[in-house]
């Protein structure tokens, strides 16, 4: 037992986010996961994938989504004082505009090899974490993160903006002539987390407006129908595809649970940003993030189904560590808005399943996906690809509000994590 779960008050009354113990435990876990992913800096360029020991996968393979993330997580390191962060931000954004910027027709490659685009396709999954980066870095302080935010920004407002739906498209080629005319969710709610960041880092309404209408879409006018489950899938119209089955891990047939954990956090962000207006919000994300916890929740081995199908019935049942962090930071922010009983219970429950199986306390990092024993496998993700979610899961519960955790990481004081 780790001292996250060991600090944590035993009365259900007392919230863990508010203990000190638990806080402190919050801030140690967050500390090794940043040191843990500071040795996959590849001085070559990117970021090594890091096996279970934390030694360097050999592939030279770097895909946007990954380096963007690690720029991101690593601004919020910087926010937090970890050191070296601020060197590790600056060398993934360099690493951005050396090699995944498209000099010829503008964007960002998906993927390259060395400095060869092996994948030249132009996703609105993948700009979308460069406008966070971008956000994260600015609030940070570096020094180029404007302009790259400002370039993002229009480019994805030009190529990928669909201003009759207030949504997002998803895909082009490198030369911006059409790829296909899928429309995803998972593009979408990513982008409410860039715009939501982009416009704490700026103040600029029209972020928050964008963020909006593409909440309103998904939460009040598809979720609010289909049960307070999400479709992932949508035809050029924005019409459901219920038949759609792509690639499998990214975009898996169905509905995917952890996706209404985030989505639920992000509609309760934004409607703090907003000013807590009377609306519908609050209980809207209650009823996402409560539906999927009833629908993906393992009993017998814990954590979450990854996809559902009709009805909610579990379609895909492995267990990856994305959705069990996702539902912390969801269960997280229900308990600063309320702090029901039931909530705290959940926390718990989530925490007590992640420290028994997918962080490893003695090298750092979680394992990403577990077996029908609760043992850690690479299935899908070679080795730990990630520290973007866990990372999360341990700050924003640190933070006081449902918004503006950047801001506040810089208060956190950095042994003890109690704000200053």
């Amino acid at each position: 037992m780790s001292d996250i779960i060991a600090n944590g008050p035993t009365d259900i009354s007392q919230l863990w986010i508010e203990d000190p113990g638990h806080r402190t435990a919050l801030l140690g876990e967050a500390g090794r996961q940043f040191d843990f992913f500071a040795t996959s800096v590849d001085p070559a360029g990117g970021f090594h994938t890091l096996d279970f020991s934390g030694a360097p996968i050999p592939n030279q393979l770097r895909e946007l989504h990954t380096v963007t993330r690690m720029v991101h997580s690593f601004a919020l390191a910087q926010m937090l004082g970890h050191d070296g962060a601020a060197d590790i931000v600056d060398h993934g954004l360099r690493y951005l505009r050396s090699h995944h910027h498209d000099a010829v027709h503008g964007g960002y490659f998906w993927a390259v090899e060395g400095r060869a685009p092996v994948d030249d396709r132009k996703l609105a999954y993948g700009h979308t974490f460069v406008l966070l980066a971008a956000a994260s870095a600015l609030q940070a302080g570096h020094p180029n993160a404007e302009a790259l935010l400002e370039e993002t920004w229009i480019l994805m407002e030009e190529k990928f903006w669909e201003d009759e739906h207030g949504l997002f498209a998803d895909e082009w080629n490198r030369d911006w002539t059409p790829f296909s005319d899928y429309r995803g969710m998972n593009a979408n709610m990513h982008s409410v987390e860039s715009l939501l960041t982009a416009y704490e880092a700026t103040e600029r309404g029209t972020f928050l407006d964008r963020a909006g209408r593409i909440l309103d879409f998904f939460v009040a006018q598809i979720a609010s129908q289909e049960g307070w489950r999400m479709p992932e899938h949508y035809d050029s119209n924005w019409q459901i595809d219920r038949s759609y089955s792509g690639n499998p891990m990214f975009r898996p047939a169905g509905t995917t649970p952890g996706h209404s954990f985030e989505l639920g956090r992000l509609l309760l962000q934004h409607w703090d940003l907003s000013g807590r207006p009377e609306s519908a919000a609050p209980e809207h994300a209650r009823r996402l993030i409560e539906q999927a916890l009833k629908d993906a929740w393992n009993w017998d081995l814990g954590g979450f189904a990854y996809t559902l199908g009709d009805g909610g019935k579990v379609a895909i049942a492995d267990r990856y560590w994305w959705p069990v962090t996702e539902a912390i930071g969801a269960m997280a922010a229900l308990l600063k808005l309320e702090g029901r009983a039931e909530d705290e219970e959940w926390y718990r429950r989530l925490w007590i399943f992640a420290d028994a199986h997918l962080i490893d306390h003695g090298r750092g990092g979680w394992y990403s996906e577990l077996d029908e024993q609760n043992r850690p496998i690479s299935r899908q993700f070679p080795g730990k690809p990630d520290i973007y979610h866990s990372v999360q899961a341990a700050l924003f519960p640190l933070t006081p509000g449902l918004s503006r955790h950047a801001r506040d990481l810089k208060r956190l004081d950095p042994v003890t994590g109690e704000l200053n």
